[in-house]
């Protein structure tokens, strides 16, 4: 017997439903797309009310600001990240990050001699809040790291570093690898590493950890002491208030 092939019919019914089957599939996706734009928009309304509402908590509570900011980052939302339109007027902090910006320069500059363009980040902001004074706004760590981001535009100068449980901000142009970070992690709880030490904790070789340090040395980050009973030492002038602390 012979087996009878599929009929011409069938082929375009199978086709015709496959068809439907898109377009109903299509028709759902658009559906969906729509009512979540619809809550974003709701969302967003609402975020506004609540800023009109709150504002001067957001202005001046660093703690508020940050939860506001978090708010804001679970619907897509930054309403600090502009000087100009809506956020700005609302809330007169468009132009904050970018005051606060500079403010974290000029403190990181002028206080790069003593530790090498690795500051603790907590220290900067101690730093900033009475440069600023007393009537100044409460800013907070959260704020010092937003403000950092802003200042990308201007190369890879400032960096936020976390080594360790520490959180650092760098002011120095080189950018560090992975390399670096760990010989500053190592060198964080006595302010000081030699090459033998970073080879022993780090099962480096040699040359790796001389070209590791030798680098940090001409970015500013460590200076070197040649007098030291133990050999040559680098020092990390970014870590002498902890190393203090732990001694």
């Amino acid at each position: 017997m012979r087996r009878r092939g599929v009929g011409l019919g069938a082929v375009k019914n199978k086709h015709l439903a496959q068809a439907k089957f898109k377009d109903k599939g299509s028709e759902i996706a658009a559906d969906q797309v729509n009512q979540m734009s619809k809550q974003l928009d709701a969302f967003r309304e609402n975020l506004e009310e609540f800023a009109s509402k709150h504002k001067q908590d957001i202005r001046k509570d660093a703690d508020f600001r940050v939860q506001f900011q978090e708010m804001c980052a679970s619907i897509g939302v930054d309403p600090l990240a502009s000087g100009k339109g809506f956020w700005a007027e609302m809330l007169g902090v468009g132009d904050f990050y970018y005051e606060l910006g500079v403010q974290v320069i000029e403190v990181c500059l002028a206080t790069s001699h003593r530790h090498g363009g690795l500051m603790d980040i907590d220290d900067l902001k101690m730093t900033l809040m009475k440069s600023r004074g007393k009537k100044a706004q409460e800013i907070s760590s959260d704020d010092i790291t937003r403000a950092v981001s802003k200042l990308k535009v201007l190369g890879n100068g400032f960096t936020i570093l976390p080594i360790g449980p520490k959180v650092f901000v760098q002011s120095v142009p080189g950018e560090l690898s992975m390399d670096h970070t760990q010989v500053l992690q190592l060198a964080q709880e006595t302010g000081r590493v030699s090459v033998a030490t970073v080879k022993e904790k780090l099962d480096w070789e040699h040359e790796r950890a001389h070209r590791t340090l030798d680098y940090m040395v001409s970015e500013g980050l460590s200076w070197v002491d040649d007098q030291d009973k133990e050999g040559r030492q680098f020092w990390f002038p970014g870590f002498f208030h902890e190393a203090s602390n732990n001694s």
